[in-house]
């Protein structure tokens, strides 16, 4: 399996569809990503399960 896992999830800001690269050496994860699209700032919380499969929560980045 690889460590590195190509997601797609969808920008809060546009609705648009983004590809992330995650690094599934780390269990979790949390950074600032801008949109491809809109290029607004995107939060980004990422936690990998124990079978190695990523999940991915998007929000604005000012919401806590």
């Amino acid at each position: 399996m690889s460590l590195l896992e190509t997601i797609n999830t969808t920008c809060p800001y546009c609705g648009e569809s983004i590809e992330l690269v995650i690094d599934c050496s780390e269990n979790e994860q949390s950074y600032i990503e801008d949109c491809f699209v809109c290029c607004r700032p995107i939060s980004l919380d990422i936690a990998v399960d124990a079978s190695g499969f990523p999940s991915v929560q998007t929000r604005h980045e000012d919401e806590t």
